[in-house]
């Protein structure tokens, strides 16, 4: 008798994770609807070259979703770069499946420069110091590829 209960409640377990909601992310877009002109995302350091910001749009693919409240990012830039990406507006909310995914971004991409050692502590740039320069994205619209 014990053993037919527990089989029961096994199987009533197992269908409702089977009938679970899970919806594809393919075209689903967060945020406004990215525009027609896209560059790929390893190619927008040269792309914006020496302006520190511009308003582009990129496609690349999602390596981490860091918080899904506010849409925190991070995406592939090639060579070992990351983008950090995030929405502009704070209550558009992402889903932790978005990581791997290729994705189509419109926003506002920068150059920041950011210093490795502790040049903040001196008040001036000692020598060994180095200056790297990190992409980041205020963006405005996300769309799955």
């Amino acid at each position: 008798m014990k053993a037919v209960c527990l089989l029961l409640v096994l199987s009533l377990f197992s269908f409702s994770l089977l009938a679970q909601d899970q919806k594809p992310l393919h075209g689903k877009v967060f945020g406004n609807k990215p525009g027609a002109v896209v560059v790929n995302a390893d190619k927008l350091e040269s792309y914006i070259a020496a302006r520190p910001r511009m308003l582009t749009t990129i496609r690349g693919k999602v390596l981490n979703v860091v918080k899904e409240k506010g849409g925190w990012f991070t995406i592939d830039a090639g060579k070992g770069k990351i983008i950090a990406a995030h929405f502009a507006k704070y209550d558009i909310r992402i889903p932790a499946g978005l990581k791997g995914q290729t994705v189509v971004v419109e926003g506002i991409a920068q150059k920041q420069a950011a210093l490795t050692d502790q040049q903040h502590l001196a008040g001036k740039k000692q020598p060994g110091d180095k200056t790297t320069n990190q992409l980041s994205m205020e963006v405005s619209g996300l769309m799955v590829e």
